[in-house]
């Protein structure tokens, strides 16, 4: 494990001291996700295929890095169709994992329209900066389960230093625009909230244990995450159980 652990440490530091500089302008930030999409495919083995998305307040994308063609088509089939696991994980703040477009039912226009391009399976986590929500990035591959517990770590380590490179480009005067994207994410976020402050009280947990209860009950149902939350917000029989 300890092997393991340090050359992901080594490749990231490599990736991230090639683009760190070039962070001077909203340009050089997308040539920097694009750098960041590579990486993600380099480092995780499984994957077919990475992109980098950079969103507004509303939800709207502002640039996109992608390796390959099909993955930009896919990114953008998620923004026509206002649903994937790209949305949910920068409206949730939280990792999703989609393991069988098949047969998975959280997003089904969008999982259709990916298992006809050959996407099996993705993995998409949110860039963070400070208190804002930058943008998602996001790895695919053309076989079911191709991802486990390990991808995730290095998605999240690799996400976690996007979002403090990325943020450093970002100004923070953006207009707010209240859009019915920014306004449905925004109630998906505090059902989330709500939901995980009253399991917290029903199972006597703390905060990321009573998070990862509605995070699995989620990937068990194969439902959005914040439908989920909305059942437990209503006092419906708690689905975590």
């Amino acid at each position: 494990m300890e092997p393991t652990t340090t050359a992901t440490t080594a490749d990231l530091t490599t990736v991230f001291a090639r683009i760190q500089g070039m962070l001077l302008s909203q340009e050089s930030a997308e040539a920097a996700a694009t750098q960041l999409a590579r990486a993600a495919q380099d480092l995780i083995g499984s994957a077919a295929g990475a992109g980098v998305s950079l969103l507004d307040d509303t939800g709207r994308r502002t640039s996109v890095a992608a390796t390959d063609p099909w993955v930009e088509s896919a990114d953008a089939a998620q923004y026509e169709l206002g649903e994937g696991p790209c949305l949910s994980a920068w409206a949730t703040e939280s990792l999703q994992r989609l393991e069988d477009t098949a047969t998975d039912a959280r997003w089904p226009e969008w999982s259709r329209t990916a298992a006809a391009t050959g996407i099996a399976s993705v993995l998409s986590v949110p860039v963070l900066y400070r208190e804002r929500r930058l943008g998602a990035m996001k790895i695919y591959a053309t076989t079911a389960g191709a991802f486990d517990d390990r991808a995730e770590h290095q998605l999240l380590l690799l996400a976690s230093a996007a979002g403090t490179l990325l943020g450093a480009a970002q100004g923070s005067d953006a207009p707010q625009r209240l859009s019915a994207s920014m306004q449905q994410a925004l109630a998906d976020r505090t059902a989330v909230e709500t939901a995980t402050g009253m399991l917290m009280e029903r199972h006597a947990t703390d905060h990321e244990s009573a998070r990862r209860l509605l995070i699995e009950a989620s990937r068990q149902q194969r439902r959005p995450l914040a439908q989920i939350a909305r059942r437990i917000a209503e006092r419906a029989t708690d689905p975590t159980r």
